[in-house]
């Protein structure tokens, strides 16, 4: 008696599904055709001696990091920032260039810094380049979540890595609404960032001192057990952090009614945690930085104006093209025309592989991004087609435990033509406006080309030099 046909089906579902119905084995193969123009590079990189070590260094750095909250400090303090400095999210942009909510958080924190009284009159300040510079968070070991707009005063969460000793940083979460990242700078804005530089950021370094180092690492390994996916769902991982910081904020000397408005303030802020999220992930990925051959990606970044990637093997090259408008839900009357295209830092946590990537440990949040329950587990399953590995401390639970999908890889991207999946919140287009809703969006596809382009020239030029090939 023969044994039954097995049938491999690439492409159309159609096909497939005629075959099944013949009780004929049918494995599905989702083939796609390269993006466009990548054959040539994909050839080059594939070819490549070094990249698959590359990419395995890479990914067991990763992995090795353990995030080690250790402090909290202002920025002026740990960043050396003078005053005058500010930093933003995403790649590196000039005032002109800037889109509404990255005008409002710079226009709000010169305020907050004593450069103008009204916030208003800061525009002109930042038109006119006098005693003010612009740099990318990135470029300082540093994320901010949206604007990402970091000041000489504001307080900042330290991370490191006790085996290398490397700190990453990231400012405290305000909340969600009008705040300063979504680009709203109105009196009740600078209002909460000043009483958060007075009580909440003195009182938390307090907590971290005396409690020791919390582990960053860790949490986000329970949290994601818990229904969290560490990007636009925190709210385990911000509960957490609060047990493990309380018992010092409340034995601290400072005054009871500060102690209690500032617990109310944390526990009231599911967002608290991101903040913490960010830089455990920057410090993970960063460790995968300067290594030669390798395809992986190491941050991805908006600055609300142009979208970023970065690559192991490319150094601090930015890759870069046009900011997507999310599409997902909004508050109230608004929609998709007030909203900015997408911002912020927040996208290391993608880069990391939780976030988006890790909708299926969240699948609640559906209800705050927009789809169903079917599509966040379809989405991290599809991520795993163009990562690189699966993280083995993070695991999704409704998977089987399978680790998430980690390391983006820029070739699987090319020859896949699948985008990474990234949850974010969206911030009005008009400055001042503050948060408008939330949503999925993807990178502008372009810049994967771009980045493939240049990891396929480093390799003919390396691999011309090794050859003794010289141009003569």
């Amino acid at each position: 008696m023969s044994s039954p046909s097995r049938v491999v089906n690439v492409g159309a579902d159609m096909f497939a599904d005629a075959i099944a119905d013949q009780a004929t084995e049918v494995q599905r193969v989702d083939w796609r055709p390269p993006m466009v123009g990548t054959e040539a590079d994909l050839a080059t990189v594939a070819g490549d001696p070094l990249r698959r070590d590359a990419n395995a260094e890479a990914l067991k750095a990763m992995f090795a990091v353990q995030a080690l909250l250790v402090d909290v400090a202002p920025a002026s303090e740990v960043l050396d920032l003078k005053p005058g400095e500010f930093l933003h999210a995403g790649p590196p942009i000039a005032w002109a260039d800037a889109s509404g909510p990255m005008r409002g958080a710079l226009m709000g924190a010169a305020s907050l810094e004593g450069l103008v009284e009204d916030p208003e009159d800061a525009a002109a300040l930042f038109e006119s380049g006098a005693g003010v510079s612009l740099d990318p968070c990135h470029h300082h070991q540093t994320v901010g979540p949206m604007a990402g707009v970091v000041s000489p005063s504001m307080w900042m969460f330290v991370l490191e890595d006790p085996a290398s000793g490397r700190r990453t940083y990231c400012s405290l979460n305000e909340g969600l609404g009008k705040v300063l990242r979504y680009g709203a700078y109105g009196p009740e804005v600078l209002e909460r960032l000043r009483w958060m530089t007075a009580v909440l950021g003195p009182l938390l370094q307090t907590a971290v001192r005396q409690s020791g180092p919390v582990d960053a690492t860790g949490i986000l390994t329970q949290m994601l057990q818990m229904g969290d996916e560490a990007h636009n769902r925190n709210r385990a991982g911000t509960l957490m952090l609060l047990r493990d910081l309380s018992p010092a904020m409340v034995t601290s000397e400072l005054a009871s009614s500060d102690i209690a408005d500032s617990l109310r303030f944390v526990g009231g802020n599911d967002h608290f945690f991101l903040n913490v999220a960010m830089p455990a992930c920057k410090l993970a990925l960063d460790a995968a930085r300067g290594i030669d051959g390798s395809t992986m990606v190491v941050a991805m970044a908006r600055n609300g104006t142009e979208f970023g990637i970065q690559t192991a093997g490319t150094g601090d090259t930015w890759f870069t093209g046009p900011a997507q408008v999310a599409d997902g839900l909004f508050l109230g009357d608004y929609g998709p025309e007030d909203a900015n295209p997408d911002i912020g830092d927040s996208a290391i946590t993608e880069t990391a592989g939780i976030g988006g990537f890790a909708m299926a440990t969240a699948p609640a949040i559906v209800r705050l991004v927009g789809g169903s329950v079917s599509d966040a587990l379809a989405t991290t399953r599809r991520m795993h087609e163009i990562t690189l590995g699966e993280n083995p401390r993070w695991s999704v639970p409704v998977l089987d435990f399978r680790g998430v999908p980690s390391g983006i890889d820029v070739t699987r991207v090319c020859r896949t033509g699948i985008l990474p999946q990234i949850n974010t919140g969206m911030a009005g287009r008009v400055a001042g406006v503050g948060q408008v809703g939330a949503g999925l969006v993807t990178p502008p596809a372009e810049i994967f080309p771009e980045a493939l382009a240049a990891l396929a020239s480093a390799t003919r030029s390396r691999l011309t030099v090794e050859l003794g090939l010289s141009d003569r």
